[in-house]
């Protein structure tokens, strides 16, 4: 097992509010909203209750070649994008390719080519259906595809665990590089699913903001008139290394990946645990492999989706685990700009948080109107300034199936 840090050297991202990582964090620091009304054929005709909700500021197949964009379905080509300005980011690293590994999530996976093919069957026949169909829909297309791009063979790993996904895929990430599996782990992970199908379901659900006629306000985690999350898209992506590989080709540091944390409420499909605790565990198992205590966090980013039931679950989980002093460190919730990413959305709150450290500075909340009382976190819609010295933040996230991870970042 390896003793050294594993360490963040690279970072990419395709999301609502920006076409790259530092797009998205100058647009987040200056309150963007990524929410927007769908201008698509299929919102009247289905007469969906939600016309709206966060699309990625740029169309990944407009960055990829036409042959390689045409193979994958959107999910795979927002990872594909977001892994490759990671990797340009980190310095195109020079790596055994047995030593290279990939962790990459999605909650949900192919889902155009996969309905999109059946509407082929329905209305052209088998023989109409592509036979890249299958390769193109599963759930690992965007992990095996990332493996092929890059050449890693260390392994391919991927996790469904729905919002929680690309948080677990960093947990995972960092167990491999510390078992020494891999010098290097390209992870994140990478949603496309804003179809008529998931905004339907989500918003008979209950699920979804209802809020057609303001869509840039309708993510508002804390406030008390929140009413559900905005659908989003995108994909985020961390190059993770080993300290020792990391200095000895002289790479730049952004933080280091210092422990993370997965559990499981066993409650509900869709609801979390009201106490909590599943979610409080995650964030002591990360600060336990971390070798923090709760004294040491100066910052957290929420997963905070703007649900009425979900941002009051959260505080009570944390205020478990931090007692009254959750109540003076500074809380992001990121979600209110981006949008709510499902399997993609831990990985880009992920480099957020990396980025809070970096600059000493909490990204603001936009549109809280009227703070809840049931969710009273140190919340602005300001950025807040951490302060000189050295930080220790987590970044949480929770999925329907009772998922609950967490992850802790130290700055460098």
């Amino acid at each position: 097992m390896s003793t050294s840090r594993i360490v963040v050297t690279g970072i990419g991202a395709s999301s609502p509010i920006g076409g790259t990582a530092p797009e998205s964090w100058s647009a987040l620091l200056a309150g963007k909203s990524g929410a927007r009304s769908l201008e698509h054929d299929w919102v009247q005709e289905y007469q969906l209750p939600v016309t709206f909700a966060a699309e990625a500021k740029v169309r990944p197949d407009t960055i990829l070649q036409r042959p390689v964009a045409k193979r994958l379905d959107p999910a795979s080509q927002f990872a594909m994008v977001a892994a490759m300005e990671a990797w340009e980011d980190a310095g195109s690293p020079e790596v055994d390719p047995d030593r290279l590994g990939v962790d990459f999530a999605t909650g949900i996976g192919g889902v155009w080519t996969l309905l999109d093919a059946w509407d082929t069957l329905r209305e052209k026949g088998p023989r109409r259906v592509m036979p890249m169909t299958v390769p193109m829909l599963m759930p690992n297309a965007a992990a095996g595809n990332l493996s092929l791009h890059f050449g890693a063979r260390a392994y391919a790993r991927t996790v469904a665990s729905a919002c929680a996904s690309s948080t677990e895929s960093l947990v995972n990430a960092l167990s491999h590089l510390r078992d020494g599996l891999a010098d290097i782990v390209i992870a994140g992970g990478t949603e496309s699913a804003i179809h008529p199908i998931t905004l339907a379901s989500f918003a008979s659900m209950q699920a979804l903001s209802k809020r057609n006629d303001s869509p840039e306000t309708a993510s508002r985690p804390a406030s008390i008139d929140r009413d559900g999350f905005v659908m989003a898209e995108g994909a985020a992506v961390l190059i993770l290394e080993t300290e020792e590989h990391a200095r000895a080709r002289g790479a730049k540091i952004y933080g280091a990946l210092v422990g993370g944390g997965v559990t499981a409420d066993s409650h509900h499909i869709t609801a979390n645990d009201p106490e909590g605790r599943g979610a409080a565990r995650a964030v002591r198992l990360a600060l336990e492999m971390a070798g923090a205590s709760p004294d040491d966090v100066t910052h957290i980013n929420a997963h905070a989706t703007s649900t009425p039931v979900g941002d009051p679950n959260e505080y009570q989980a944390l205020r478990a685990v931090f007692g009254s002093r959750v109540d003076d460190i500074p809380v992001s919730a990121t979600k209110a700009s981006t949008g709510h990413l499902l399997g993609g959305t831990g990985a880009l709150e992920a480099i957020f948080t990396v980025l809070a450290l970096r600059d000493r500075v909490a990204p603001p909340t936009i549109n809280l109107t009227e703070q809840d009382p049931d969710v009273p976190f140190r919340i602005s819609g300001e950025p807040m300034e951490l302060g000189a010295g050295d930080h220790l933040a987590i970044s949480n996230s929770f999925g329907f199936g009772g998922h609950n991870a967490v992850v802790a970042f130290a700055s460098v």
